[in-house]
């Protein structure tokens, strides 16, 4: 594992630092609009008028090929700017799907014609993605599921149901799984699809979270007309294409998180430093804070060596997540009462809560803390699969 920059990280590092500190919003301040701190369509706004800076000060595409608008650098350097943002009241989180996993899904599976019409659109801030694979019966064991896609002249039919789907009633277009030959093996009948979100027949219905917010979403499609050139790579080879997308998912969560600073600050404030429990949550937290700091190291020298990252992000999702639930009660704990208030004017106070209520989703929204395990289990101490539910086979029944 490589510590530090190499010089030529060291140097983007420097460059992408001074260019925030002039352009990027101070946390905490009126302009920022990291996730939960502004109402939806004010962080949609703010969010895609920030990725348009972005690509006008060259910053964005750092990792795609520059033959598709991007600079070819590692996914390294994409992990230096987010590390520098997460510094900043910005937020990237509205095009991780586009960026991070639709832009990546298309450039190496699609035509040219695909790939004029989104992959600028989505450097420059115009276009928001949303990713469609999850159902209620289709999460975990994505191949079960049931959105159908029926030929007709001119493209498809589709037809189902999609669950906690990110940022879907602010997105342009979604990548879409649905299953075009229910005949075949359940892996090999599937199609995918580049969906215009604001065809006919698809109606958006928000899950409001218990943060307030509600960024998950359901999406229910009837009689929704795709047409042929919205396919992506070769019909009922779609769950080849999946792998690329789920390949391209970096876990990138924790950027807009209150973290060990501010929690010496709220304990500093409220005189409780000489607290025993309090200090040993403090130091429990910086510990928490190095820990993520190494696995970033970790993930880095893989990116820039171009190795595999294999169960890695399995590990640092939970870990993460503990940490997450550990350092948001420790926060909450040191407002007291006024924990009690969406916003009492104590310090930190709307953020931790904010931080307490949201904090539970990152055990399920990269995959289950179970699923985690399981992955961990196999890949890492080789133990035995889990037995399946479901035996290879057609779709249908």
């Amino acid at each position: 594992m490589d510590f530090g920059d190499t010089d030529d990280e060291a140097t983007f590092r420097r460059e992408a630092r001074a260019w925030l500190e002039r352009h990027g919003p101070a946390r905490g301040t009126a302009d920022d609009f990291t996730t939960g701190r502004r109402p939806d369509h004010e962080y949609v706004a703010a969010s895609r008028q920030w990725q348009r800076r972005l690509f006008d000060a060259g910053w964005a595409g750092l990792a795609w090929p520059a033959a598709v608008g991007g600079q070819g650098r590692s996914l390294a350097f994409e992990v230096i700017l987010q590390e520098e943002q997460a510094r900043f009241g910005v937020s990237s989180a509205l095009f991780d799907v586009a960026i991070g996993m639709a832009g990546p899904t298309i450039i190496a599976h699609g035509d040219d014609q695909q790939r004029s019409r989104h992959l600028p659109a989505m450097l420059r801030g115009e276009e928001v993605w949303c990713q469609l694979f999850s159902e209620p019966g289709a999460g975990s064991d994505l191949a079960s599921l049931t959105t159908r896609a029926s030929r007709c002249p001119g493209g498809w039919i589709i037809d189902g149901q999609k669950v906690w789907t990110s940022f879907a009633r602010a997105a342009d277009f979604g990548i879409l799984l649905a299953r075009s030959d229910p005949d075949a093996e359940r892996h090999a009948g599937i199609t995918f699809f580049l969906l215009d979100m604001r065809a006919d027949g698809i109606d958006i219905r928000p899950i409001r979270q218990m943060n307030g917010a509600a960024e998950f979403n359901e999406v229910f499609l009837t009689d929704v007309f795709v047409p042929d050139d919205a396919v992506l790579g070769e019909v009922n080879g779609g769950w080849a294409v999946a792998m690329t997308t789920l390949a391209s998912e970096r876990n990138l969560v924790g950027a807009d998180w209150p973290g060990f600073d501010e929690l010496v600050v709220a304990a500093r404030r409220r005189d409780l430093v000489d607290d025993p429990v309090v200090r040993q949550g403090i130091a429990d937290a910086w510990a928490g804070a190095q820990l993520l700091r190494l696995f970033g190291f970790r993930v880095r020298t893989a990116l820039a060596r171009g190795e595999p990252l294999g169960a890695l992000p399995s590990v640092i999702n939970l870990f993460f997540a503990r940490h997450l639930r550990r350092t948001g009660d420790l926060g909450l704990r040191l407002l007291g009462p006024a924990g009690q208030l969406v916003d009492s004017g104590e310090v930190g106070s709307g953020e931790w809560q904010h931080h307490v209520l949201t904090a539970p989703c990152v055990r399920i929204a990269s995959g289950t803390d179970e699923i985690q395990r399981t992955i961990i289990g196999q890949r890492v101490l080789q133990l035995p699969s889990e037995p399946r539910v479901s035996a290879p086979g057609p779709a249908r029944p």
